[in-house]
């Protein structure tokens, strides 16, 4: 998902009732987990791009 940094990937899963998209990172040492949300849209919301992209800066910056 480039939209929220390098290295960030969407998984779609389908269960009886709706779509979930999970967005995350593969670090060296961990698979960060940046948003699970429902797929209700076509487009992602933006708050959710920018809450992802603030996750993963946090993230990122842990020494």
């Amino acid at each position: 998902m480039p939209d929220i940094g390098a290295g960030c990937l969407e998984l779609r899963i389908r269960d009886e009732s709706r779509n979930w998209r999970i967005f995350y990172y593969i670090a060296a040492d961990a698979i960060v987990i940046l948003a699970v949300h429902p797929k209700t849209m076509r487009k992602t919301p933006p708050a959710l791009i920018k809450n992802c992209q603030r996750r993963l800066n946090l993230y990122q910056s842990i020494p």
